[in-house]
């Protein structure tokens, strides 16, 4: 029987015992706790925030907070001028850059090539920009490794993706084209909507987001005559938001303007692959596997550190059912233990968690080869499996203690099986 009486008897118990208890044994237990703990935050949190990582770079670089593009029936942007005008008045808005974008092809070594030799040739998409607008919105300057950034004036030069390098593919396969003998300096041509011209390369860009690893980029002012674009009309803005504004709120005044009617508008979250959306809910499933099995081991530790305490304290037990403790106050005893032993587990690692784990990986993020990893650890989610630690917990506490109780108490007192 539960009752409060028997409550307050079973916390006096427990608190007597944990007083008593050797400290090595109390502190092994707590460790346990804590190392569960993590496995149950961290381990799926490591997981998900390799990919978080990608999503954080793929705002931060490319898309920005509010991404708007050309709608699927159309070449571009209509009234783009406009539409530019209309977002620089916003006043959530801080920068923004439009963006001409086609797809073209990449020669090179087209002069020291011999008839039967097969052209040295990638396909890729050449963006136009501005270069000042394009690096106060996704500091595409800080993505240069060799060489140096876009200037306004600089024509017939262009900046390249390291993965249309050979000397930076990761992979050797004929279905995944770049260029040999290509650095800084170089001459290529390029062919866009039937336009060929000759450029120097002026830099190499390096990043861990592969629309810029795999683009080209151009001054816009040279470009657009390039593809025959005098209107003005873009194809792609992307616009980066003051601190705090939250771009749904912008994509849905942006709509209610009209601007819809001509142009696809979507924040960084709509503009994700779907690739990553995918692999984030596959991560979420492999981290909670793991946790769940960091789960059992914690319960059967906690099983079996109550179970031998119960044994060894059978006869103590006995005594204290002879002078007229009732059983559940016992088992209750043992119940706070186990959630003495949860809780300040837990406790530690929501501190380890918050205070050291979080803001160094978020510090100095986990290097992967396609994402700067961070350790994605929402307070919800983390309290809820503090939760499910402190309720396994309590049941493998109870347990044992309830299948010592249950045995005669004579038995109990005498040592007899």
């Amino acid at each position: 029987m539960f009752s409060p009486l028997n409550i307050r008897i079973g916390f006096f118990l427990a608190l007597r015992q944990l007083r008593r208890a050797s400290p090595w044994t109390t502190g092994l237990t707590i460790f346990i706790m804590v190392l569960t703990f993590l496995n149950l935050v961290v381990v799926s949190g490591i997981l998900v925030g390799l990919i978080q990582g990608s999503i954080n770079a793929w705002r931060v670089e490319f898309t920005s907070d509010v991404l708007i593009g050309t709608l699927d029936d159309k070449k571009y942007i209509e009234n783009s001028p406009n539409l530019l005008a209309l977002l620089r008045t916003l006043p959530e808005v801080l920068a923004v850059t439009p963006r001409f974008s086609e797809g073209a092809t990449l020669e090179a070594n087209y002069k020291t090539r011999k008839v039967t030799d097969k052209p040295n040739t990638v396909g890729t998409q050449i963006m136009g920009i501005s270069p000042a607008d394009e690096d106060a919105v996704t500091g595409l300057a800080g993505s240069v490794s060799e060489g140096a950034y876009l200037s306004p004036n600089d024509y017939d030069q262009i900046l390249l993706g390291s993965y249309l390098l050979k000397q930076y593919v990761p992979i050797d396969d004929p279905n995944f084209p770049s260029l040999n003998d290509v650095g800084v300096g170089t001459k290529i041509r390029i062919t866009v909507a039937g336009v060929t011209r000759e450029v120097v390369v002026k830099g190499l860009l390096t990043s861990k987001v592969d629309a810029i690893n795999r683009n080209a980029f151009m001054v816009d002012s040279q470009y657009r005559s390039m593809i025959g674009r005098t209107d003005g009309n873009v194809d792609q803005f992307a616009v980066k938001l003051k601190e705090g504004v939250d771009p749904i709120l912008v994509r849905e005044a942006l709509k209610r303007s009209g601007v819809d009617q001509y142009a696809k508008v979507q924040t960084y979250a709509d503009a994700q692959p779907k690739f990553l959306k995918d692999i984030i809910a596959t991560f979420n499933m492999l981290g909670n596997a793991f946790s769940s099995l960091g789960l059992i081991v914690a319960s059967i530790t906690v099983f079996i550190v109550v179970f031998i305490n119960a044994i060894t304290r059978r006869k103590y037990i006995g005594i204290l059912k002879g002078i007229g403790i009732h059983g559940s106050a016992i088992e209750i005893s043992y119940v706070f233990q186990s959630m003495f032993y949860a809780v300040i587990g837990s406790a530690i690692g929501l501190v380890l968690v918050y205070a050291l784990l979080v803001p160094a990986i978020t510090a100095h993020p986990i290097d992967f080869p396609f994402s700067d990893g961070i350790l994605v650890a929402p307070l919800g989610e983390t309290l809820f499996r503090v939760g499910l630690l402190v309720f396994a917990t309590v049941i493998a506490g109870y347990i044992p203690a309830w299948m010592i109780i249950r045995k005669n108490t004579l038995d109990s007192i005498l040592g007899r099986n």
